[in-house]
This record gives C-alpha cells, structure tokens and sequence, in this order.
C-alpha cells in the first residue's frame, strides 16, 4: 500500500462517524488603467487590492437587463451588473466581459472602445443612448467604462479604509477636476469619523464622473498635514433631501449610497450563481474572495457557508452532484479550528491547487478526497475531503489540513510504492 493510499485509508477511518448538517486577475494593470482616468489616485493608492476585483467580479454573475439607468440603483449595483438599455443576457454578458477585461488587463478607453463596437455590431444593438453620433458614442463608452472603474476603486478603497479602521476619514476633493461641482468642492477637507451619517450617501463617487476620494488617517494632526480640517463642519443642509434627484442636496441620482458597503452580501447572494460562470471565472471569483479580508472575517466569526472550491466536471458527475462549488460550513470552520489551528484563513488559497493537480484521488460513495504532495519550507502537501449531499444539490468540505512534510520527503519510499501500485 503506498503513502496516498494509506491517507485514504485513515481519512476514511476519520470520517466514520461525522455527519454535517446544512446551516484571478493582473492587479497592477486593473489600478494603471485606473491612474491613466485618474492620477489622484495612482498618487495616493500605489498598490494592488483583492476587493476592488473581487468586487466588480461579484457581479457578473447577476446580469441585470434594463431599459435604463434608473432600473438599478444604490446599493442595487454592489450586487448586479448593468448597462442601460441592455436587455439581452448575451449582450450583457459581453459588455460585462469587456469591462472586466479593461480593468484585469489594464486596457485603456480607446481599446474598450473598439471591443464596444465589436459587440454591439455582433448583437445588432440599436436604440443606446449616445447611438449615431461619434460625439455620442465616445460619451456614453466613457460613462461606462469610468463608472465601473471608478465604482469598484471606490468599493475596494471602503473595504481597506474598514479594515484599517481609522478613527477618522477625510474627504478629499479631486484637483483635477476641470469644472468643480460647488457642492463637492465644499466637502473637501471634511474630517469625520467613520460612523458618521455623512459618509452613507457621500462616500465617492458622488455622481457621473466624480473623481473625489476618501482618506484613512489616524489623526488630526495627520489630516491638517494632507489638507484637511479637522475644525469644519458639513455645510448647513447638507443632509436634506433634493427632490430633483430623491438623494441629499450635492449627490447625483442614483448616487446616494455607500459603493462596496455590501460586499460580504454580495459573497453570500452570488454563492449560488457560481455555477452559472465557466470554469475560470468561477474559480478566479472564488479566489478573490478567499483573499479578501471578508473572508478572514467571516472564519474568526462564521455564518452560513463561504464557497472554497470548484470540483472538476468529472467528479461532480461521479459524486451524483447537481452543484460543482465545495463550500466550507460555519460546522467546519468549528472542527478545523479545533483540529487544525495552525491553518491560517490565507492558506484556503491552495485547496484549490489541490484539486486541480492531485497527487492522488479516491472516491468512497458520496465523498471525495484529494491529496497534494508538495514539499515547502512549511508543509508536505495538503489534504482535502469534500462531501456531496445526499440529495446532491451541495457539497461541504469536510475537513482540509496539511500533509506531513516528513512524510512526503520520504521520496524514495513514497515513489517505490507508486511504481509498485501501477505495476
């Protein structure tokens, strides 16, 4: 018997008795297409984050057709992917596409641009606004192709100004602005906490093409030094209601709300689309996710089921499941805290390498066990159970742990046994 059989073997043992019960992206690209729109903010973000994609890739799989761009808004947007006046799935789907490869491969305006004919020459689109005129058409590209960049900087800059957690934000107004909304203009240099009712409806942007910014700081001496003032006050009015546009005075319609504030919902609403997506996009969303701070927080404190990984087609089929995403159970997260403490929430990450490349795989019935046979300076691989429901409609991760280095260094054994197995 060699070395993967006999794991096989003592993760079969182990599971005897255990029952569970329900409860990939280029980043310095995605932010140099964002500094070529904006320099304000390769000047003040100079690194790659996790959830300004994990954000925007979260909805893809929540295509929402319209007839215009009042049919989805607010916090409506964390969660669904629009273009107004697009109705079609395929036709979605394609200008989803494009965007996300203009922020994953850093494209510039005037490539989205021409990926934008493609498409809708491909759908026969006609009757988009801005449709006829050239003026038009760079209109409306720009309107799209900015706005979801900017929206998902936005969402991914919230998630790290919360998870810094700074006892105080400055709303900066963008310099490079050409013609300054008055309003915008006179939130620059505001210094308020975090939990302020300020920053519900005027965290940027604040409207079609605003560019300004939110910044973390410890103090108000650090804001005075990045020019704040700690000593102002919002404007008189500021939170009353502009019955031109249903938001507060100064915020643009459709604009009056926090971009990302949902993006722990947005994990656990798209959980189940997952599916839905090929392959790849699936698997790079689920990655993302699982490099997010959400996620880190979820497992210190876990509710409900966060999905781990993609099995392949085959052993779907072979599991008798209707679903291909393993999802880790808040039951789980408890045993593996318990039994596996050493397996902090970033090396998840590699369960799906395990899947992938499997040094060897076995099948008992309506589970599935995968082991990965990789010597580092820290582990010898990893092991990884998953179990299909018996309706087949989920699959839970039963255990997931790391694989005895010393055991896998034992190459001339381990190898000797694998050439006598195949023989």
């Amino acid at each position: 018997m060699n070395s993967a059989q006999c794991i096989v073997q003592s993760e079969q043992r182990r599971a005897v008795d255990s029952t569970y019960s329900l409860p990939a992206i280029h980043y310095p690209l995605f932010l140099a297409a964002l500094a070529a729109q904006d320099p304000q903010i390769a000047a003040v973000f100079k690194r790659p984050f996790d959830e300004q994609v994990a954000f925007f890739r979260g909805k893809l799989g929540n295509l929402v057709p319209t007839q215009t761009w009042r049919d989805l808004q607010g916090a409506a947007q964390d969660r669904g992917f629009m273009v107004a006046g697009a109705a079609k799935a395929d036709l979605l789907a394609d200008l989803a596409g494009a965007i996300d490869k203009a922020g994953a491969e850093g494209e510039t305006l005037d490539a989205f641009r021409r990926r934008f004919r493609d498409i809708v020459s491909k759908h026969g689109w006609h009757g988009w606004t801005g449709e006829g005129t050239k003026a038009g058409e760079a209109w409306r590209t720009r309107a799209i192709y900015q706005t979801n960049l900017q929206t998902s900087y936005a969402a991914g800059r919230l998630a790290q100004l919360e998870r810094g957690d700074y006892p105080l934000w400055l709303y900066k107004h963008s310099p490079a602005s050409k013609e300054p909304r008055l309003d915008h203009l006179s939130w620059d240099g505001l210094v308020l906490p975090p939990d302020h009712a300020f920053w519900e409806q005027h965290s940027p942007p604040n409207g079609f093409g605003c560019k300004c910014r939110v910044v973390g700081v410890r103090s108000p001496a650090q804001a005075q030094r990045l020019g704040g003032n700690p000593d102002k006050s919002p404007p008189r009015g500021w939170d009353e209601i502009d019955p031109a546009t249903g938001a507060q005075t100064g915020i643009g319609e459709g604009w009056g709300y926090k971009p990302g504030g949902t993006v722990l919902d947005t994990v656990r609403s798209l959980s189940r689309k997952l599916d839905l997506l090929p392959a790849q996009p699936s698997v790079a969303l689920i990655q993302e996710w699982l490099r997010t701070a959400s996620f880190a927080d979820w497992f210190a404190n876990p509710r409900e089921a966060w999905p781990l990984v993609r099995l392949p087609d085959d052993d779907v089929k072979a599991l008798g499941a209707q679903t291909s995403i393993a999802s880790l159970s808040a039951e789980t997260v408890a045993k593996q805290k318990r039994e596996h403490p050493e397996l902090p929430p970033r090396e998840y990450l590699a369960a799906q390498r395990v899947v992938d490349e499997p040094t060897a795989k076995a099948q008992q019935g309506i589970s599935m066990l995968y082991i990965k046979e990789e010597v580092t300076d820290e582990t010898g691989g990893h092991v990884l159970v998953v179990r299909a429901t018996q309706s087949g409609n989920t699959i839970f991760v039963r255990s997931y742990r790391r694989l005895s280095r010393q055991q896998a260094l034992r190459d001339a054994e381990i190898q000797r046994l694998l050439r006598r197995g195949r023989n």
